[in-house]
């Protein structure tokens, strides 16, 4: 069972202490759209793409595409440089699948972002199904010199969801993928979504201690949302079913992180997509604002992040 030390601020190990532990000096990701796919959308293994995914919803307004990597980085640093101007960046290649190329076009286009003024680390956001023993050899070593990050999409550990919503991978996958990244030394993250179609609260938690059971370093949480033109927009719109409100949601992360390996960085809880592709739930609660109700709600329960964890579950 896990227990939280006197001086944490939170009832859970947020991603800010962490990364501030890493670097001494402020540190912000800035999202590039190096103009990747997926697997699953070009007909390698399927079409359409992930059920619920319009990766325009968490594209920022400086990315382009069409402006070359070391462009977006430098009008993503004026964005942020007004605020703090001795600011650090890692470049976040967010958008669609990160590593879906030949090795020799990943490595010029990471390199492109580590040649960039006070570029000091990478984060790579892919599936598990699109990495391999080259590519991560190379990212181990290159892990050795800056800070290197790979996310990867998991989003459940229940294979039939994973069907459902037109994954293309099975949840051992990512095990597997989580695994051989993290043996390299490199930092491992991975996405989750709760509230997917088939899975409710108790089908959630049974999953936290799978999720604690990989090498995952860090873990990003997202709440379903429903977004304009995708499939699982559609599916909504003929056949709606059931989103969690905002205190529902905050019921079932805080029994969530509960259930969590205590040293897992938890970088969010939320994910806000623009007004005008939203379908549903519209909470009106910025990011932080519900990390705010959820630490509050945390601490007046008495709940703290793994404190029933269990080492002997999968």
């Amino acid at each position: 069972m896990g227990h939280l030390p006197e001086t944490k601020a939170l009832p859970y190990n947020d991603f800010g202490t962490w990364l501030h532990s890493r670097f001494k000096y402020k540190v912000q990701k800035i999202s590039v759209d190096a103009g990747f796919t997926c697997p699953n959308r070009d007909g390698r293994i399927g079409r359409g793409g992930c059920t619920f995914c319009d990766n325009t919803t968490f594209n920022p307004s400086y990315c382009n595409k069409n402006s070359s990597i070391r462009e977006q980085l430098e009008t993503g640093k004026k964005f942020f440089a007004r605020k703090y101007p001795e600011m650090k960046y890692l470049a976040y290649f967010q958008a669609y699948t990160n590593t879906y190329a030949p090795l020799d076009t990943l490595k010029r286009m990471y390199e492109e972002a580590l040649g960039t003024e006070n570029i000091v680390g990478i984060v790579i956001g892919t599936r598990p199904d699109c990495v391999n023993k080259d590519l991560l050899d190379y990212l181990g070593s290159l892990s050795q010199q800056v800070f290197v990050s790979v996310e990867y999409g998991i989003e459940s550990t229940n294979d039939t969801t994973l069907k459902n919503i037109n994954r293309g991978h099975s949840f051992s996958c990512s095990r597997r993928a989580i695994a051989e990244t993290a043996s390299r030394g490199i930092t491992v993250g991975g996405h989750v979504i709760l509230g997917l179609p088939g899975e409710n609260m108790p089908e959630s938690l049974r999953q936290a201690s799978i999720i604690s059971s990989t090498e995952l370093d860090i873990l990003k949480i997202h709440q379903l949302q429903i977004i304009r033109g995708t499939r699982l927009g559609r599916e909504y719109s003929e056949h709606p079913f059931h989103l969690y409100t905002p205190e529902e949601y905050i019921d079932l992360l805080t029994e969530y992180i509960r259930r969590l390996r205590p040293d897992i960085v938890l970088d969010r809880f939320t994910s806000q997509s623009p007004s005008d592709m939203l379908v549903a739930p519209r909470w009106g609660l910025k990011n932080h604002e519900f990390a705010d109700r959820l630490a509050n709600h945390m601490r007046a329960v008495g709940a703290y992040q793994g404190q029933f964890y269990d080492t002997n579950r999968p």
